[in-house]
């Protein structure tokens, strides 16, 4: 079976308790067991790695292909904006990258509005709530 990595920055543990309005009530864990499930029904095996530490989510991607991840969705939260270190490291890996976001960004304050990692992504899902996150592993499965 091939194996996805779902990268989630800064914040996103507190997913169902921050911002009800804007990301829902839902906990984290009950999201990321559903990304789990979506996965297997779609022949991958995912490991999931949330990290409020910009460092620890570039030594994760650094090491995803060591590790034979043959695709990542990354929900970098607020690194999305301005983390030119994050963009640099999925740049380096040579594995398609799907950015994806619970809320729609382009919606919300301007500074959201830019994406730093977009351009060294495949491609980027934004604004479905957590099926923003299915939607990026149906689109791993048709690049992979």
């Amino acid at each position: 079976m091939k194996k996805i990595l779902i990268l989630l920055g800064p914040n996103l543990n507190m997913v169902g308790v921050r911002e009800k309005g804007i990301y829902g009530e839902e906990s984290a864990d009950s999201i990321q067991n559903q990304i789990i499930s979506c996965a297997e029904k779609n022949s991958f095996e995912a490991e999931i790695f949330q990290s409020n530490h910009e460092g620890d989510l570039i030594d994760k991607i650094h090491s995803a292909k060591d590790n034979n991840f043959c695709g990542v969705v990354i929900n970098a939260g607020a690194l999305t904006h301005y983390s030119y270190a994050l963009r640099d490291a999925i740049a380096c890996v040579k594995i398609p990258f799907i950015e994806v976001h619970m809320s729609n960004i382009h919606a919300r304050e301007e500074f959201r509005h830019t994406s730093v990692i977009a351009p060294v992504c495949a491609g980027q899902i934004a604004g479905f709530g957590k099926l923003s996150y299915f939607l990026a592993i149906n689109a791993l499965k048709d690049l992979i």
